[in-house]
């Protein structure tokens, strides 16, 4: 799960580089903080969230066949 988040974000990005997903192991869910550089921000959020959103979707069906729930959070 984590390396298709990481490579989805890669993708968007000008600094693949600096892409780090953190995965947070929770009692019911796993949280995947993504960082990427601050001048990224605004394309892996997107025009209204549209994209942030778009991978949270992904990540959620991924995680669906597996019968476990993850949350993707952006983190400036």
């Amino acid at each position: 799960m984590k390396q298709l988040i990481e490579y989805l974000v890669k993708a968007l990005v000008d600094a693949p580089e600096q892409v780090d997903v953190v995965e947070v192991p929770g009692d019911e869910a796993t949280t995947f903080e993504v960082r990427v550089a601050p001048d990224d921000l605004g394309k892996v959020i997107g025009k209204q969230g549209r994209i942030a959103n778009a991978l949270r979707t992904v990540a959620k069906a991924a995680a669906m066949k597996e019968k476990k729930k993850v949350y993707v959070e952006i983190v400036a």
